[in-house]
């Protein structure tokens, strides 16, 4: 890892990557396309030195209270932040100024900060977002080496349910020909209804591929799917996105089985009640969706 000072570290949607880089290994991670202009190795995490400091003075600064975002970028629970704590220091400050928060994260890691996430729920929006996109434990610790599993993630949805902090979950990606089944789909799903997750965020059936991101890709089909390579270059070419054959019985089915458990899979009613700031403290409740 390095350190960086960075001039701001809220986005103009009130979004922030206190990292940038990942350890996490993830064969498909687009965060590695060559368009984000990273000037190191993608394992070599830059640390945003000033993050937190930068953090406080964006919220003393702001006339009204809202959502802070972490995640879409770079997990905040990578395996250095056990050490460094930027992403609970940045909790800690979204608390103590009375913001609400969500974060997307595919690490267990986040029960470390059970206590600030029940605190910040206490007071507003506090929900938590997580990845899952294999059910099989083997599989998954093969597209998703470094990070924690399917099953672990699943425990912590179960704890934060238990804690009364609402989740969300991404159904995504699905891989052709590697976990774009029904067996897969519902195990996840069976997850997430068991979870009690309120929202599921699903953009079809399939993933996207740019440079960079398509060659490490591609490596890693070699290295674990003999053949897979080929049949990819083969039928999708260098097209951005990728569409499992089998994204409209599947997507329907997710989709069905949504509205059978009571769980919103309408993305932008989802992405509007993640981005809603609700003050707890003066009774401004909001209807789930």
């Amino acid at each position: 890892m390095h350190f960086k000072e960075v001039k701001g570290i809220l986005s103009a949607r009130n979004g922030m990557n206190i990292y940038r880089g990942c350890t996490h290994g993830c064969i498909y991670c687009d965060s590695r396309s060559k368009c984000y202009q990273m000037d190191h190795d993608f394992e070599d995490i830059e640390v945003k030195v000033n993050a937190p400091q930068l953090l406080e003075q964006a919220l003393i600064r702001k006339r009204k209270k809202c959502v802070i975002g972490t995640g879409s970028m770079c997990d905040p629970y990578l395996h250095l932040e056990r050490e460094i704590m930027y992403t609970r220091k940045c909790l800690e400050i979204i608390d103590r100024h009375g913001f609400g928060v969500t974060l997307l994260t595919k690490s267990d890691m986040l029960l470390r900060d059970l206590d600030l996430l029940k605190r910040i729920n206490e007071k507003s929006t506090c929900i938590v977002q997580m990845t899952l996109t294999t059910y099989d434990e083997d599989l998954c610790r093969v597209i998703e080496p470094n990070v924690s599993t399917t099953r672990e993630r699943f425990e912590a949805l179960k704890i934060l349910r238990d804690n009364g902090i609402e989740t969300a979950v991404w159904l995504c990606p699905i891989l052709p020909f590697i976990n774009d089944t029904e067996e897969n789909l519902r195990g996840i799903l069976d997850y997430c209804f068991e979870a009690e997750v309120r929202g599921i965020l699903c953009f079809g059936m399939g993933l996207t591929l740019r440079e960079g991101d398509r060659e490490y890709f591609y490596e890693n089909l070699d290295r674990n799917f003999p053949g897979m390579k080929q049949k990819y270059r083969e039928k999708y070419g260098l097209s951005y996105s990728i569409h499992s054959d089998n994204s409209r019985a599947l997507t329907r089915l997710a989709r069905a089985e949504c509205r059978k458990h009571g769980v919103e899979s309408d993305t932008g009613r989802v992405f509007e009640w993640l981005g809603t700031y609700v003050d707890k403290q003066i009774g401004e409740q909001m209807s789930l969706f």
